[in-house]
């Protein structure tokens, strides 16, 4: 009670709507630093300083924990001690005054454009839900949608005629998303031939079923990935954030604007959406490795 935590996941489930995910990992960061401070002889969030702040990032430090992680946590406080001190529960916000800490810049996974043919080219439609798996991967490449984002379309949620699919994304938020015409042929014949077939009465109306007529799950969508990937030869660990890489990267290769990318992956911040720009001049560098005589 002393730490206000009944209010705090409050805040973040009713006024943050944040997904049951994320909210049991912001307040997880949050129990590990109450723990510290317990074990410090800190009964209460407002007798918090900088000081203290930065002893508990030298004692994750001390744990071998990354840069990445603790930036994280450090992060999860600020949101914590923000809420605290708007609602007047703490006189300052101790975290304003410590940094995060550094951490080098990891450039995300993807799939070269053969790579991604050869595992277009490796689903069978002829097997059981390889129809529905041709859909699911065809979707996933040519929306850049999260996975979470993918198994929760509705059949209402895509509009064939305009190229058009609705999209709810984090924080509960729509977005409209281009599907191109591959991905919209993959997507008929799967709806004419194959869900009608699967299709018990237990689907809700989502657009993609597993083989017992339910909504595929996260768990369902990394085994068709996994499965694919294996029959198309490629060896590289790939998982569901890697088409989404993989779109934002092709487009923008393409020349693409930054802008629509961002609007298309639904990033609230641009920066987020920079990282592929980066890694868009790191391919260039490789081909020009590759091709130029003196590269």
């Amino acid at each position: 009670m002393a730490y206000f935590l009944e209010l705090y996941q409050d805040h973040l489930a009713l006024e943050k709507g944040l997904s049951a995910n994320t909210l049991r990992a912001y307040l997880a960061d949050v129990r590990a630093f109450t723990r510290f401070l317990a074990a410090n002889g800190v009964t209460e969030p407002a007798d918090v300083d900088a000081a203290c702040l930065r002893r508990y990032l030298r004692e994750l430090h001390r744990r071998s924990q990354c840069a990445a992680t603790q930036a994280r946590k450090l992060s999860a406080l600020r949101g914590y001690f923000r809420f605290l001190h708007h609602d007047g529960l703490v006189p300052g916000d101790p975290t304003e005054e410590v940094e995060l800490p550094k951490r080098g810049r990891r450039l995300p996974a993807v799939l070269s454009r053969p790579e991604v043919e050869r595992l277009l080219a490796a689903v069978d439609p002829a097997v059981r839900l390889g129809k529905r798996d041709r859909a699911f991967l065809e979707l996933l490449y040519a929306t850049g949608v999260r996975v979470s984002e993918l198994i929760r379309i509705g059949l209402g949620d895509l509009d064939p005629r305009e190229g058009f699919v609705s999209v709810r994304g984090k924080g509960d938020k729509e977005r409209v998303v281009p599907v191109g015409r591959r991905a919209l042929a993959a997507v008929e014949i799967y709806l004419r031939e194959e869900r009608p077939l699967l299709n018990r009465g237990r689907g809700r109306r989502v657009l993609l079923l597993n083989w017992r007529g339910g909504p595929l799950s996260r768990m369902g969508a990394w085994k068709i990935i996994r499965r694919n990937a294996r029959q198309a030869g490629i060896s590289k660990p790939i998982g569901p954030h890697t088409f989404r890489h993989t779109f934002a990267t092709h487009l923008l290769e393409g020349g693409a604007d930054l802008r629509a990318v961002q609007e298309m992956l639904g990033h609230a911040d641009i920066s987020t959406t920079q990282i592929y720009t980066h890694l868009d001049r790191t391919y260039l560098k490789q081909v020009h490795r590759s091709f130029h005589p003196r590269g």
